[in-house]
């Protein structure tokens, strides 16, 4: 009989394309992996793996035994989720990722109300970029992600991918307190004709997107400081090194330096939690977004307090 532990390191060598990689994904070591599969050549008779330059490629065997090991784990991946709703009970283990500033905004309380009300539930929190995320919940690797989707700029869900909406977040621009425009009930994004911006690394989600933004309002951005943490910028802000846009669960404390201006068009991205839609029947996966919800309402309750 195929054992499931080395049918899932064969997948993942396929699905990543290397033993490190696989390895990375699965959290075990590389050697792990290799073990594992060379037990199975052992249960199959079949060579899967063999020597590529400094790599190794999996043979013709080992890419016909991984397409049928995506469908069984697959079939594994229902019948828990079966069994879970059949019992009705919120336990076991759920393996989540946010990115960083829901993780500091949403999870704090989101977990704290699921520890309260199912001490037998085991969450596995862990902190990535959007699209990571999207990825690995599709391949099976996470049970659920936190994902943020820009309004003028969407990010598509794959098939098979279920989501609810928790917030809308807005942003509003962070201007260095002597700034002439820093006093206003709001600001008209192209008013910032000609101004430095503050902004995450390039290739990051809100990276892309503030260029985007920008060069569709006609301003051409000159980014003056990166840092990908929203505090660090605010304190850039502060002083008066440049501007920024600051969606308000990234916000926490504005610095004395620097002050918060509604934008005008309204700038706002959306944020999701997304599962497959296989596993929509575990009760683990729905007591997981009802607790981001309820975080979520109370992220909002404060912003409206303000």
């Amino acid at each position: 009989m195929l054992d499931l532990n080395r049918l899932k390191a064969l997948h993942a060598v396929h699905v990543y394309g290397s033993v490190g990689a696989a390895a990375d994904a699965l959290m075990v070591t590389p050697s792990a992996v290799s073990q594992q599969i060379a037990k199975l050549e052992r249960e199959t008779g079949a060579r899967l793996m063999e020597r590529n330059g400094r790599g190794v490629r999996l043979t013709d065997a080992a890419g016909l035994l991984a397409e049928h090991a995506e469908r069984i784990l697959a079939l594994v991946e229902t019948a828990e989720a079966d069994f879970e709703a059949l019992r009705g009970e919120v336990v076991g283990r759920l393996n989540v990722a946010a990115f960083p500033t829901a993780v500091r905004g949403l999870m704090p309380g989101a977990l704290v109300t699921l520890r309260q009300r199912h001490p037998d539930l085991w969450v596995q929190l862990n902190e990535r970029e959007p699209e990571r995320v999207v990825r690995e919940v599709a391949r099976g690797e996470l049970d659920l992600g936190v994902i943020q989707d820009w309004m003028n700029r969407p990010m598509p869900v794959p098939e098979g991918l279920s989501k609810a909406t928790l917030l809308d977040d807005v942003a509003d621009v962070a201007l260095p307190a002597d700034h002439p425009l820093a006093g206003g009930r709001e600001v008209e994004l192209a008013a910032l004709h000609g101004e430095q911006w503050i902004s995450s690394t390039p290739g990051t989600v809100c990276h892309d997107w503030l260029v985007f933004t920008l060069r569709s309002a006609s301003l051409e951005p000159v980014i003056a400081c990166m840092a990908d943490e929203y505090p660090t910028q605010l304190a850039l802000v502060a002083a008066g090194l440049g501007c920024a846009i600051v969606p308000r669960l990234g916000r926490d404390c504005v610095p004395d330096g620097a002050r918060i201006v509604p934008l005008r068009p309204r700038q706002s991205r959306r944020i999701y939690a997304v599962w497959r839609t296989d596993a929509a029947r575990r009760p683990a996966i729905r007591a997981m977004v009802d607790a981001l919800v309820e975080s979520s309402r109370q992220q909002e309750n404060g912003w409206a307090s303000e």
